[in-house]
């Protein structure tokens, strides 16, 4: 399965819920946690490019104008 940064994000969700939960056990909480980073990083990265593409068309566009 390809991740998404859709994906990424409802996983992310579920992750803050399941942490939430005090019945969730220290390693498992730590296990969350990691992945939990990961994801973020994955997020800030898909929108970091995204945003340098829109900048890139943008510039462009007013380039032309």
């Amino acid at each position: 399965m390809e991740m998404t940064f859709e994906k990424a994000m409802a996983r992310l969700e579920e992750i803050a819920a399941a942490l939430e939960n005090s019945g969730v056990a220290l390693e498992k909480s730590m296990e969350l946690f990691e992945e939990g980073t990961r994801l973020i990083a994955y997020c800030s990265d898909q929108l970091a490019k995204a945003e340098q593409k829109i900048v890139k068309l943008t510039g462009e566009t007013e380039e032309r104008e």
